[in-house]
């Protein structure tokens, strides 16, 4: 598959990676191709280009930038060149406010999500919430001792989903479809009690794991 990556810090480079070693193209959209210099000359068979020529390069494309400029980074992209395609949208609506107690805060509140507002913003894209709520290196087949963990979707195309799930599966993650976009509101926060270990413990690495 062709993948395009909208983003150049850690989490775009570590799903980059991932998709490489999985076997999939991949082109990395930036405005900064010097931020991607040590990556593209450790994953030679990957590409670094404009954000542009990566959203018109991928079967799938994935979102990875800060929230607050996650609209503009798909401007940048180009509508046009996202319309019909699958946007995994890995953002968090996370404020430049510092964390209190270890809780991040939202620039959103819980009747809505940044998703939403990417989905109204640009309504022929098949949005799919994932990867929002694990640091970056976790993201690609992490090993726990409790075994895979869960990956938590939504957006408003089941094939779309699909395709993420798949693509999660590949990572070594069990997707679970939480539903349409709204469901969005419950999985961003995800984001904040993934952090308060980190901030207040130091512990990065953990994950969410749905247990039936």
């Amino acid at each position: 598959m062709n993948i395009g990556i909208l983003g150049s810090g850690d989490v775009g480079q570590t799903l980059a990676t991932g998709f490489l070693q999985h076997g999939h193209a991949v082109v990395v959209g930036t405005r900064d191709p010097a931020k991607l210099a040590a990556w593209a000359q450790a994953n030679p068979t990957g590409r670094v280009d404009s954000p542009a020529a990566a959203a018109q390069f991928g079967d799938v494309v994935v979102l990875a930038v800060k929230g607050s400029i996650a609209a503009e980074a798909l401007a940048a992209a180009g509508a046009a060149h996202l319309a019909g395609k699958v946007v995994v949208d890995a953002c968090n609506p996370i404020s430049d406010t510092p964390p209190e107690a270890g809780v991040l805060h939202f620039f959103t509140d819980l009747n809505g999500s940044l998703m939403e507002r990417l989905q109204r913003a640009f309504p022929a894209v098949r949005f799919v919430k994932a990867f929002n709520s694990v640091g970056a290196p976790c993201m690609v087949n992490p090993k726990f001792a409790g075994g895979r963990p869960t990956m938590f979707i939504a957006g408003n195309e089941a094939d779309a989903k699909q395709t993420v799930a798949l693509l999660l599966d590949q990572f070594g993650w069990d997707a679970e479809d939480c539903g349409p976009a709204v469901a969005a509101r419950a999985i961003e926060p995800l984001c904040m009690l993934w952090c308060i270990p980190g901030f207040v413990k130091n512990d990065w690495v953990h994950a969410f794991k749905l247990l039936r």
